[in-house]
């Protein structure tokens, strides 16, 4: 979780980097918009990968899923960085709100990021042994 949660901190500065030179008038390197889509990919890979630990991992230890307000926040945040994800990759000049459309699922996503973390130390403390 910790590496996701430092992509979409990556992702932020290198968006708002992006922000500054485009209102600003000014060029960006030309890495930096390479170097924010791959770190996006990674933060997509990382969450599925995270999800698909989450529900293989609760199964197999409970043989079940749906203990705790975990599943729900944790779906609600892979579903949100989807989105984010595809409405990245259609961002253009005709397309503008795309781009506000990206950026307010970026700025919900803190929050879910935030949740999904609080209520995944809760799950990670279920499976530590008591001393």
């Amino acid at each position: 979780m910790g590496l996701a949660v430092l992509a979409y901190l990556l992702l932020g500065a290198t968006g708002i980097w992006m922000w500054a030179a485009r209102t600003g008038n000014r060029s960006r390197p030309e890495w930096l918009r390479s170097l924010h889509y791959l770190m996006g990919a990674t933060m997509v890979l990382l969450v599925v990968l995270l999800l698909a630990i989450g529900l293989v991992g609760t199964w197999g230890h409970y043989g079940s899923l749906g203990h705790s307000s975990h599943l729900p926040i944790g779906l609600t945040v892979v579903a949100l960085v989807l989105v984010s994800a595809v409405s990245a990759s259609q961002i253009s000049p005709e397309r503008t709100w795309v781009r506000s459309l990206h950026v307010t699922t970026n700025l919900v996503l803190f929050v879910g990021f935030l949740l999904v973390s609080l209520t995944g130390w809760d799950i990670v403390q279920k499976y530590l042994p008591t001393p």
